[in-house]
């Protein structure tokens, strides 16, 4: 399987590896690993080093390998893009806690974006969590989480993507830290 998966490829068995590109190294890892048959595969950050072509080579045969081996991978990212393409299960966290977990698909359905009139994000409706807000002198945009659906004409209601969503969660959870540290005052 290993040998198969070289030559297609197009890499010459008898070339170090260590004079193989990052992506060419990276696809070479990946298909030692996958050739052990292993029912879970862990990658932490495989694809941050590549470039956008290598990236994308790198997932199409790490999904392919998921779909032909039936292999569970729990793959760490910071290119959230990347993610949004090939993951069904997302999980953040930021300072080790779990800020949001569930499957990618529920978690975009349950997140949307309200654009309006200005607005104190107090007065939505208990079943609309606030996760991040932003104003301007006459506008807000909120992201928000909920199963229910949003009544109010006065929003435009936007899908929100991944990235959007991931980052949202990062800050919102950078924020409370930043409340929650203690000041130092100066005393004379």
């Amino acid at each position: 399987m290993a040998e198969a998966r070289i030559d297609q490829l197009g890499l010459d068995p008898n070339q170090k590896a260590g004079k193989l590109s990052g992506g060419q190294q990276a696809q070479l890892a990946l298909t030692l690993a996958v050739a052990k048959r292993p029912q879970l595969l862990i990658l932490d950050e495989p694809v941050a080093s590549l470039d956008p072509l290598a990236r994308r080579e790198f997932l199409q045969i790490l999904m392919e390998t998921v779909a032909e081996d039936a292999v569970s991978v729990v793959l760490s990212s910071h290119l959230v893009a990347d993610l949004e393409r090939v993951c069904d299960y997302l999980i953040v966290l930021v300072a080790s806690r779990v800020q949001l977990a569930g499957p990618v698909e529920e978690l975009l359905a349950q997140h949307h974006r309200l654009i309006g009139e200005r607005r104190d994000p107090a007065t939505l409706p208990s079943n609309q969590e606030v996760i991040e807000s932003s104003h301007t002198e006459r506008q807000s945009t909120i992201l928000i989480r909920t199963t229910d659906p949003i009544l109010d004409p006065a929003w435009t209601v936007e899908e929100v993507g991944l990235e959007d969503l991931v980052l949202a969660y990062m800050g919102q959870a950078a924020s409370l830290a930043r409340q929650a540290r203690p000041t130092l005052g100066l005393l004379t």
